[in-house]
């Protein structure tokens, strides 16, 4: 790959960027809540089973 087609396929990538590349079914507050939620379940089953008895 050349410079020249590098340098045009980042232009290209960088337009398509501007029109905002969300779907429009991907809340982001949903997305935030469900990685919370996975976040704090994992939390939970590292200390169960980190116990030192």
């Amino acid at each position: 790959m050349s410079l020249t087609s590098a340098h045009s396929a980042l232009v290209t990538l960088a337009s398509e960027g501007e029109h905002g590349g969300n779907h429009e079914s991907l809340s982001p507050y949903v997305t935030g809540g469900a990685a919370f939620v996975i976040l704090l379940l994992l939390l939970w089953a590292t200390t169960r089973f980190n116990r030192d008895r």
